[in-house]
């Protein structure tokens, strides 16, 4: 069994979400969207426990968010994904942490993050289509920079190997289930998972 380090944290970025999950627009509304991003985020915050929890956020109602959730805010203005994901790892080898958990704010599924963490490896979760990475969690100070957007798998795992780095990949059927699109919401996994507004949206979208 896997211990978790107590220098261990796990970090999640969390977009503005009235901006969130665009995607959605043919059965959800901006309020709804926005709702829905709020829901994935607060399952993925719940995931991250009892790990100290970061949110790298450039926005003041997911900042008061992440305080509601105990969370402590990284502020990281016009950074993107990766610049605020790159800076937070930064602040946090800073506070003493030497491992992190890195997860995406959409993943209906999250559960029992620390479980990710193994000492002086790096262990990759890819999404279903092994395209994107869903939850990567590494030492602090691994030589893998984060390069999010398409093909960020191979990305993080060609810096890992390249780097010499012990490598594991978690081919997680929860965790490798994010939300983007309508159909990502209609996986059967989801159906006894999701909030019942959103099953009465879908089934609207489909009348």
């Amino acid at each position: 069994m896997t211990t978790v380090p107590v220098v261990s944290a796990a970090l999640v970025p969390v977009k503005r979400f009235t901006a969130a999950k665009g995607r959605m627009s043919p059965v959800l509304d901006a309020d709804q969207r926005a709702e829905l991003a709020r829901w994935l985020a607060t399952t993925v915050a719940a995931a991250a426990r009892p790990l100290p929890l970061f949110v790298a956020c450039d926005d003041e109602t997911v900042a008061q968010w992440a305080a509601d959730a105990d969370a402590e805010v990284l502020w990281s203005p016009g950074l993107g994904l990766n610049g605020a994901v790159d800076a937070g790892r930064t602040t946090l080898a800073g506070k003493g942490f030497d491992h992190l958990v890195i997860a995406h704010s959409d993943l209906p599924l999250a559960r029992d993050l620390p479980s990710l963490v193994v000492k002086e490896t790096v262990c990759l979760v890819p999404d279903r289509r092994r395209d994107g990475t869903n939850v990567m969690s590494l030492p602090i100070d691994a030589a893998v920079a984060a390069d999010y957007g398409a093909g960020s798998f191979r990305s993080h795992l060609d810096q890992a190997m390249a780097a010499g780095l012990r490598v594991q990949v978690r081919a997680d059927p929860r965790l490798s289930i994010d939300v983007d699109t309508p159909d990502d919401l209609r996986h059967p996994l989801l159906d006894a998972h999701l909030p019942p507004w959103v099953r009465s949206a879908l089934a609207r979208g489909e009348d």
